[in-house]
């Protein structure tokens, strides 16, 4: 004989529904005398169950004598029976529960209906056995005295009544409804009727309800209680889904309309919402007649008389503004503009003369209500965007906007923040005029602000950079230079708090900056920050996001001498570091360089680096590799990298002779039995991996090329720009020579002839000038030998070339002839000796034939 308090493990996985439990459970804790000596002999006896007795005896014998403590763990403990044994269980155990509940009290009422609520969610009866056995129950439970109790039961009966067939329903839960809800019933008895019959309405047939339910809805509906009268206007938005369009405007639309006059103003504020959520099912007609005359009078009672409404009219305007954008008039449409704005200021600034609303002495409770209705119509801010159309935000809505992203309040700001991304989304192209807002709010002093902003980050720096058509490469240069200070300072603050959440996701979120600025602007401002990080931080949720976001910086990176000196402190700081726990970041990083990069480039640079970690004197560095090494292996392209499979094969040798832990020698062992199959059949088991990391390895050798060309680029720049100077001089002194050569022959040579064949002679000389300056115009890379077809179009070059003079032919050096190939034919290239050969012959020719020249002209 032991004694048992708990005969079995309480589970309460469903008690979310009903919160309230644990805190009941806590309070009995705090409430309950500390007793300081052991218990009695006699409290001993009353707690002793027998060892021998079954779940079911033992909890059919606590039902039945045992302390109510011990009644409740058996009722928590129901959804373990029926799973166990359910016939027994019904049988015998579910009776003594139905007994028991008529003299519990409240934490066994609240305990049985989350058991019941959980039964009926595992499916562990058919719902024909459910609904006999335990339905009558919940029914019988519904009136409870406490209205805690009530509604806890009231909502195991909702969810019941979702799965439970039609004809159960009618015979079991309608028929005794008719009775439940008439005046002469309790208060609590018509506000569950009420419930029941917004749930009924949405299960049984039109012509059920409006034979069966609408004369009940209509006689609640005029309750002379409130409070039946507001639950009620609330469910009517369920009675008219279930009776349909016409049957709403001829039966439930009256109704609204009465209630919305109602003198107790819960009763207005009920009618009011349960009117902007059935917008949809009314006509133009409708709208026009009914619910906008009841909505232009709510707002204006809402500042004259029923500041209740208030709250509510702010949360719903968005909504209501778009449903009746049909039928409002210009001056309309601009009336609501203004009350958008007047609730989205207010509590801001005094109103100037005598207000009976604004008063003076604002207490409390009117600022918190003010900061609840700035922060709704900063929530309905993409609402009135679509209102007023996104063209014209600028001018009707950017003041409102500023305002309320600097709004002294954090909820409304923090609403903004959220927002944000719709409201860029809806601006396109004129999303650059918000762009202050965005620094803004990436500089708030509130964390919680950040956190609401970076969650759709990436989303809005790209439409901040790229977005809308008219939106010019200006634009997003004068963008940059603000928002990466603005991100820079973000992350600081990020990082300096204690909510290293908040920084984890913002160090995630920036993966995305590749995509949005210049590599040289990661690597300056972001990339060496994300080391330090690596290196400083506490938090390894923190330290593993921003090594994964500097993988990608790395992988985005076009400098190969920038990727080469991260790499190198990436091996130098981690991987050699003196503290283990940065060889262990290490380790976190090549994974995600496994991960982002390709396996030729993971196997250049880090795969012995990896391997070297294999000797770590720390055993939690050498078990994390041993976890990593199939991972490692499949990496390795064979037979491309069998040298480093070799060093791999040798590696785990000695980790099998030399190793002293015994964790880790285990993993060492079942590491060997995963990397035991062959290398082919490895590759052919991921031939998709194969495929990408082709395509990861395609874009790496595209990035080197572009680095390349841009070199290139910059080099060729830079020659063009001294032959065109060395070109410019020449020029002047061609223009000299020929203007003297000019004024020699007029005067040696009289006549109309000699000045005929002179003028000749001059347009030949500047026709071969002109073809060497087309020539040097091209760019570099189209001047080359190897765009010859011919040994005709190579002697036309060369002639060109030649026309230019020696002091042109110099500044072209041999090695530009040296790197290409030239011909059709072939991969032949010419030796600087035959280019040497070439410009030689053709300089002397072209010597012989000047010199020619001159003596003729001389004669």
């Amino acid at each position: 004989m032991h004694p048992i308090i708990f005969f079995c493990r309480m589970d309460f996985s469903q008690s979310n529904l009903f919160g309230y439990i644990e805190d009941l459970q806590e309070l009995t804790i705090i409430e309950r005398p500390v007793r300081r000596s052991l218990k009695t002999p006699e409290e001993i006896e009353r707690l002793t169950v027998d060892e021998e007795l079954s779940d079911i005896e033992r909890a059919v014998y606590l039902l039945s004598s045992g302390q109510d403590v011990q009644g409740t763990s058996v009722v928590a403990n129901l959804p373990v029976l029926m799973r166990q044994n359910p016939a027994e269980t019904l049988r015998r155990v579910l009776p003594k529960i139905r007994e028991v509940l008529h003299v519990a009290g409240v934490e066994m009422q609240l305990t049985a209906a989350v058991s019941f609520l959980t039964v009926l969610q595992e499916e562990s009866v058919s719902i024909h056995t459910y609904s006999h056995s335990f339905l009558h129950i919940i029914l019988q439970n519904l009136e409870h005295r406490d209205a805690g109790v009530s509604n806890a039961w009231l909502e195991t009966l909702l969810a019941v009544i979702e799965a439970l067939p039609k004809e159960t329903i009618r015979h079991e839960i309608l028929n005794p409804l008719v009775s439940k809800a008439q005046l002469s019933q309790t208060l609590q008895s018509r506000l569950v009727s009420c419930k029941i019959m917004g749930k009924l309405a949405t299960k049984l047939e039109a012509l059920i309800i409006k034979r069966e339910i609408l004369p009940l809805v209509k006689s609640l509906c005029q309750d002379v209680e409130y409070e039946v009268r507001t639950c009620m206007c609330r469910q009517l938005e369920h009675i008219a889904q279930g009776i349909g369009t016409e049957l709403t405007k001829t039966v439930v639309l009256p109704e609204l309309v009465e209630l919305a006059r109602d003198e107790g103003s819960s009763v207005r504020l009920a009618a009011f919402e349960t009117l902007v959520n059935l917008l949809d099912m009314f006509d133009a007609d409708d709208r026009s007649q009914t619910v906008l005359p009841l909505v232009k009078s709510f707002c204006e009672k809402s500042f004259k008389a029923d500041e209740s409404i208030l709250v509510s009219l702010s949360f719903h305007l968005g909504k209501l503004c778009n449903g009746l954008y049909g039928i409002f008039t210009p001056e309309q449409h601009l009336r609501f503009l203004e009350f958008y704005k007047k609730l989205s200021t207010l509590g801001l600034q005094q109103e100037n003369g005598h207000n009976d609303n604004q008063l003076q002495l604002q207490t409390l409770e009117l600022e918190k209500k003010y900061i609840l209705v700035r922060k709704n119509c900063a929530y309905n801010f993409p609402a009135m965007i679509v209102f007023v159309d996104p063209k014209n935000f600028h001018l009707e809505l950017y003041s409102i906007f500023f305002c309320l992203c600097h709004d002294p309040e954090v909820p409304v700001r923090y609403t903004m923040a959220i927002s944000f991304y719709e409201v860029a989304k809806l601006l396109n192209s004129g999303v650059y005029t918000i762009h202050k807002e965005l620094v803004t709010l990436l500089q708030d002093e509130s964390l919680e602000v950040l956190d609401a902003l970076v969650g759709h980050l990436p989303e809005i720096l790209e439409l901040m950079t790229n977005g809308g058509e008219n939106s010019g490469s200006e634009s997003k240069l004068l963008s940059i230079p603000d928002l990466i200070p603005a991100l820079t300072t973000a992350e600081q603050r990020a990082a300096t708090s204690l909510k290293w959440r908040t920084h984890e996701k913002l160090l995630q979120k920036y993966a995305c900056l590749p995509h949005i600025i210049s590599s040289d602007q990661i690597y300056y401002r972001f990339l060496h920050r994300m080391l330090t990080i690596i290196l400083t931080n506490n938090v390894l949720p923190v330290q593993k996001a921003a090594a994964r976001t500097l993988c990608v910086y790395l992988r985005y990176n076009r400098k190969q001498e920038q990727r080469h000196e991260v790499i190198q402190k990436l091996i130098e700081q981690l991987g050699q570091g003196k503290s283990y726990w940065n060889r262990l970041r290490f380790l976190d990083t090549c994974e995600f360089i496994m991960e982002l990069f390709s396996k030729s480039f993971f196997c250049k640079y880090f795969f012995l680096p990896v391997l070297e970690l294999t000797h770590d004197p720390v055993a939690n560095v050498r078990m994390k590799l041993c976890y990593m090494l199939p991972k490692v292996k499949s990496t390795l392209k064979i037979p491309t990298d069998k040298h480093l499979l070799q060093q791999l094969e040798l590696c785990i040798r000695k980790l099998l002779c030399q190793e002293k832990d015994k964790d880790v020698l285990t993993i060492v062992k079942r590491t060997v039995l995963e990397l035991d199959i062959s290398v082919d059949a490895f590759q052919k088991r991921f031939y998709e991996s194969d495929l990408l990391d082709q395509e990861k390895e395609r874009q790496e050798h595209l990035l080197l090329e572009m680095e390349q060309l841009e070199k290139g680029k910059q080099q060729n720049e830079g020659r063009s720009t001294n032959i065109n100077d060395k070109m410019f001089e020449k020029k002047r002194r061609d223009s000299k020579t020929s203007s003297v050569l000019a004024k020699s022959i007029t005067l040696s040579v009289p006549g109309s002839s000699s000045g005929t064949s002179a003028g000749k002679e001059d347009k030949k000389s500047k026709l071969v000038r002109s073809q060497s300056f087309s020539t040097q115009a091209l760019h570099p890379k189209y001047s080359n030998i190897d765009k010859c077809p011919n040994k005709s179009s190579a002697t036309g070059y060369t002639s060109s070339v030649s026309a230019m003079g020696k002091s042109c032919m110099l500044s072209f050096s041999d090695d530009s002839f040296q790197t290409h190939s030239v011909g059709n034919s072939g991969n032949t290239t010419f030796p600087s000796s035959s280019s040497r050969n070439l410009f030689t012959s053709t300089d002397q020719k072209n010597n012989g034939n000047r010199e020619s020249q001159s003596r003729k002209m001389s004669m």
